[in-house]
């Protein structure tokens, strides 16, 4: 029996607005149903949006989700992905007020998509957007189901006391990130738990930041792909997607 070929995927851009500043979405999905669909945001790592995370937003929707990636730094603003985009990155660790509104703008924005399910929505994120991906569950959206965190940072954003979690988060960890050390793990699960957060920790033995990035290299910075750890990371997603956005009762 032949191979079956898997089904085209349509992609697009979409132009949305958080205040003066206008982001651009790169969107994904199999246009052979005009059905609602469960919708997958991704936040990008600090290299900004681009082709990395265009094409997880089109896995995502071999995988029958609206694929939606988000666009923190706004159009046109990128970095490159062997560069140093601290520049970019920093405005929105020091103000994570400005980058909650950043991430909200973008989740009203694939809410009114027509194929998305606004009640039926999550979040992925790599590095920066791990951060991403956590703080956008610490605000608790309504419809946004759960939220992975790929060796993403950890760090609270201390916006003032932290609201019950409804959201569910999935933090996959490499347990030799030094930009995540253990004691940030530990923090992270005690602020989940205060919040009563539906939440789970999977942490890679021996893999380090970026493990997911085939041309992560540099292991004397603590930066190295993980070829295992991307493989049962991505499973560990997929396995979350289902039971949050196909299973869990809305």
């Amino acid at each position: 029996m032949p191979l079956q070929s898997p089904p085209p995927i349509h992609t697009e851009r979409l132009d949305y607005t958080e205040g003066e500043t206008i982001c651009e979405a790169y969107v994904a999905y199999d246009p052979s149903s005009a059905a609602k669909r469960p919708c997958v945001l991704i936040a990008h790592a600090w290299a900004g949006q681009n082709e990395p995370m265009h094409d997880k937003a089109v896995e995502l929707a071999r995988l029958g989700y609206l694929g939606f990636a988000l666009d923190v730094y706004g159009k046109g603003v990128r970095g490159g992905e062997m560069e140093d985009n601290s520049r970019l990155m920093a405005p929105f660790l020091e103000d994570r007020g400005l980058l909650r509104r950043r991430l909200l703008a973008g989740l009203a924005a694939a809410r009114q998509h027509p194929l998305a399910d606004p009640d039926r929505i999550a979040v992925i994120g790599y590095c920066f957007g791990g951060l991403c991906a956590l703080d956008l569950a610490r605000s608790s959206p309504p419809g946004l189901r759960g939220a992975v965190s790929f060796h993403g940072l950890l760090h609270p954003p201390n916006l003032g006391p932290q609201a019950p979690i409804s959201t569910e988060v999935l933090v996959l960890h490499g347990w030799e990130d030094p930009m995540a050390p253990p004691a940030d793990v530990l923090a992270l699960a005690r602020e989940l738990t205060e919040a009563r957060a539906d939440w789970q920790i999977h942490a890679y033995g021996h893999a380090m930041h970026a493990f997911t990035y085939p041309g992560a290299n540099l292991p004397q910075a603590g930066i190295l792909y993980d070829a295992a750890a991307a493989r049962r990371s991505w499973a560990a997603m997929r396995s979350f997607l289902e039971e949050v956005l196909e299973h869990r009762a809305a």
